[in-house]
C-alpha cells in the first residue's frame, strides 16, 4: 500500500519516495503527497525528480485499477515512454512533489462545497471539484439564489472557522448516518467493519465523511462565488462554484 501523506497535512507539497513498481497504471510510490482521484476531486499533477534532476511531469494521480491500496502516478502523454521507462526503475529515490498552485485550487473548491452545504440542507447526489471550479448536485426542486449562497459563503471565509480532520470508527458513523450527505457515494469501509472514516469538521459548519484536501481554516477559502445555478431535472439543482479572481497557474 502507499502510504497516503496527504490524509494528515494537505499542506505538504514535496517527499521522499522510493519507486515499488512501474506498469500500465502509471508509477507506483511507497509513499506520496500526490492526492489520487477519488471522492468528485481531481488528481494532483506534479513532477517525479530523481536524485540527478531528471524530472517526469505528472499529468495525474488515480488509485490503481488492480492493486487495493496502490497509487498509480500518471506520466504526462507528452513524456517519451522508452526514456522515462528507462529512468524512473523500481528501487529508484526520488523527489515527489505537486503542483502547489493546483493543490491550493483544489483545498479551496473542495472547502468551498462543504461550505455550500451548510447553506443548502439536502442531500448531494453529484460533485465535481477541478482547479478551476466545482459543482454540486443536490436532490431538490426549490429554487436557489446565486446572490444569496454566494454571500452566504462570504461569512463563512468572514468569519475564520477553523478546518480539521479527525477520525471515526465505523460504528459511530453507523450510529450518526446523518453524517453522510452523498446520495451516491458512501465512505469506503473496511472488510471486517472495524476501519476508521475520516471526518472533515468545519468549526460550527458542517462535519461530512470526506478523504479530499482542505483549507485549515475558511478565511483561506478567499473569493469563490457561485458562478451558475442550474436545473437539471425535476429533482436535481446544480449549483458550480468559481474564484472571482483566478489563481496563478504554477510552472514547471
Amino acid at each position: 500500500m502507499t502510504e497516503e501523506l496527504f490524509r494528515n497535512d494537505a499542506t505538504l507539497f514535496e517527499c521522499e519516495a522510493r519507486i515499488v513498481a512501474v506498469d500500465d497504471a502509471g508509477i507506483e510510490l511507497d509513499r506520496t503527497v500526490f492526492y489520487p482521484q477519488g471522492g468528485g476531486q481531481a488528481g494532483d499533477a506534479g513532477w517525479l525528480v530523481l536524485s540527478d534532476g531528471t524530472a517526469l511531469a505528472i499529468a495525474d494521480t488515480r488509485k490503481h485499477p488492480e492493486r487495493a491500496g496502490a497509487i498509480a502516478h500518471v506520466p504526462a502523454s507528452d513524456a517519451d515512454p522508452a526514456a522515462w521507462r528507462a529512468a524512473f526503475v523500481p528501487g529508484a529515490a526520488v523527489t515527489a512533489r505537486i503542483d502547489g498552485q493546483r493543490r491550493r485550487a483544489h483545498m479551496r473548491l473542495h472547502t468551498a462545497t462543504h461550505l455550500l452545504c451548510a447553506l443548502v440542507p439536502h442531500p448531494v447526489d453529484g460533485c465535481s471539484i477541478t482547479a478551476g471550479y466545482a459543482r454540486l448536485d443536490f436532490h431538490m426542486n426549490e429554487p436557489l439564489d446565486k446572490e444569496a449562497l454566494t454571500a452566504g459563503i462570504a461569512r463563512f471565509v468572514a468569519a475564520r472557522r477553523p478546518v480539521r480532520h479527525r477520525w471515526i470508527s465505523e460504528a459511530e458513523l453507523d450510529a450518526n448516518p446523518g453524517l453522510v450527505r452523498s446520495m451516491r457515494v458512501q465512505p469506503p469501509r473496511s472488510a471486517t467493519g472495524e476501519g476508521r472514516v475520516r471526518v472533515i469538521d468545519i468549526e460550527g459548519v458542517d462535519a461530512q465523511p470526506c478523504g479530499g484536501t482542505h483549507v485549515a481554516d475558511t478565511h483561506e477559502v478567499g473569493d469563490v462565488i457561485v458562478t451558475k445555478i442550474e436545473k437539471k431535472s425535476a429533482m436535481t439543482r446544480r449549483v458550480v462554484l468559481g474564484f472571482a479572481v483566478a489563481p496563478a497557474t504554477a510552472a514547471g
